[in-house]
């Protein structure tokens, strides 16, 4: 069993979370980046198709999501922290305080990443209507933290983790 992190009791506020998240998003927008670099060069250029429509295959988007998820969920095994989290002291644990398990942290990013799904109403939708759906419904997903005791957001309830200060 790996040893507990250095953490208090304090469940983290949601504030401090959601600017851990800032954070994190611009790691993550690095990593798209340097992903789809590598991709552009292996593909001579021709990674994504432009003309009337925008073509971007799918084996693409599944990598990007790899990428992505590969980093949150390695980050939370490996200390308990992403880089977005170690500013703001906050780590993500189990109930007893250790490391997230792999399969904790795998739900964790999935329930966490399934409102894009809805990114597949976009042709329906539209992009601007879609983009302001996906970020309502990812506002109920931390707005449950409100009602909780623990401030435990949906993916949190749902991977059996919480996020805790530390001190």
């Amino acid at each position: 069993m790996p040893p507990n992190f250095a953490t208090t009791d304090t469940p983290c506020p949601l504030w401090r979370r959601l600017l851990a998240l800032v954070y994190d998003l611009l790691i993550v927008l690095a990593i798209v980046m340097v992903v789809g670099l590598l991709c552009q060069l292996a593909t001579g250029g021709k990674l994504i198709r432009t003309g009337a429509t925008v073509a971007v295959p799918i084996w693409y988007q599944v990598l990007q999501g790899l990428v992505v998820a590969t980093y949150f969920i390695s980050s939370w095994r490996r200390g308990g922290q992403t880089l977005g989290m170690r500013p703001w002291r906050i780590r993500v644990t189990r109930d007893d305080g250790g490391a997230p398990s792999l399969q904790q942290a795998l739900i964790r990013v999935l329930v966490a990443a399934a409102p894009l799904v809805l990114l597949l109403l976009a042709p329906v939708l539209g992009l601007r209507a879609t983009v302001w759906t996906l970020l309502a419904v990812w506002a109920g997903w931390f707005a449950v933290a409100a009602f909780d005791p623990r401030r435990r957001t949906l993916h949190d309830i749902a991977a059996g983790t919480e996020i805790r200060r530390m001190d």
